[in-house]
């Protein structure tokens, strides 16, 4: 018989079409073990452990059929030490069973920072290197100098602090500046509609102090405190145009949108 009668005999199609729903069958057959091995179309909410201290977090895991790794660390002075204060996936997050969910905790210790060489440069220079290093700008402190806004000194309640101390991340340094002799005055910024956080930082940016902050009785938590805007402040930039370096400016602030909204206009 010859081959090409051979592919149009009835043997070979049969074999063909026999051979065809073999590997058919074979296919269906690892396309549902397949299915049924990785749960398709199955997820489950992840759970929020926010808060929960790692042994916690791992037993409600076990119970979920998940798995928790600690990956990172940071220190936060509002969270217990130790808790959870961060999770990879979020919690609701569908996942598959077995999933390991990456848990940040907080550290039982600050994290320290070195002081750099502030002294014998120019204000600025030293306001970059606080900022850079982790630190934060405090009070600035005038002294009579014959060099302008040169750090004579750095301090931490009014006491003297060498380059190279280890502080922990987010301290606030005071930096003595040098002034020549007469009254020197920069122009007061308007502070009104700004954050705390946004006037400090005009405010040191001026060469100026934050002075009292008062908060209204619209202010009830630690996150209404991060979102108060300032509403008043004193001196009044729409009186005051400029003011002696190193000044304080004190601050009013609020969540009253209303309130900001007013003073705005004026």
């Amino acid at each position: 018989m010859s081959f090409t009668r051979f592919l149009t005999s009835r043997t070979f199609l049969v074999n063909l079409i026999a051979a065809a729903a073999l590997l058919a069958l074979i296919l269906f057959i690892t396309m549902k073990g397949l299915e049924k091995y990785t749960r398709h179309g199955q997820s489950y909410p992840v759970p929020e452990f926010t808060g929960m201290l790692p042994a916690e977090a791992q037993q409600i895991a076990h119970q979920q059929n998940l798995k928790v790794e600690i990956v990172d660390s940071l220190f936060l002075e509002d969270a217990a030490p130790g808790a959870v204060v961060d999770q990879v996936p979020r919690p609701g997050h569908g996942v598959k069973q077995n999933r390991t969910i990456f848990l940040t905790i907080n550290s039982t210790h600050p994290e320290t920072v070195t002081l750099p060489q502030l002294t014998d440069i120019s204000f600025r220079q030293a306001q970059v290197l606080v900022e850079n290093s982790g630190l934060q700008v405090g009070n600035i402190i005038y002294r009579p100098s014959e060099y302008d806004n040169l750090v004579l000194n750095v301090q931490i309640d009014l006491v003297n602090i060498n380059p190279g101390k280890q502080l922990p991340k987010g301290t606030s340094i005071d930096l003595v500046v040098g002034r020549r002799p007469g009254h020197q005055t920069t122009p007061l910024p308007d502070l009104i509609g700004l954050t705390i956080k946004e006037a400090q930082s005009t405010l040191t940016a001026s060469m100026l102090n934050s002075g009292v902050v008062i908060y209204d009785e619209t202010v009830l938590s630690a996150e209404d405190s991060l979102s108060a805007q300032i509403w008043r402040q004193r001196p009044n930039p729409r009186v005051t145009q400029n003011i002696l370096l190193g000044s304080s400016v004190d601050l009013w602030v609020t969540v009253d949108q209303l309130k900001i909204d007013d003073a705005l206009q004026f």
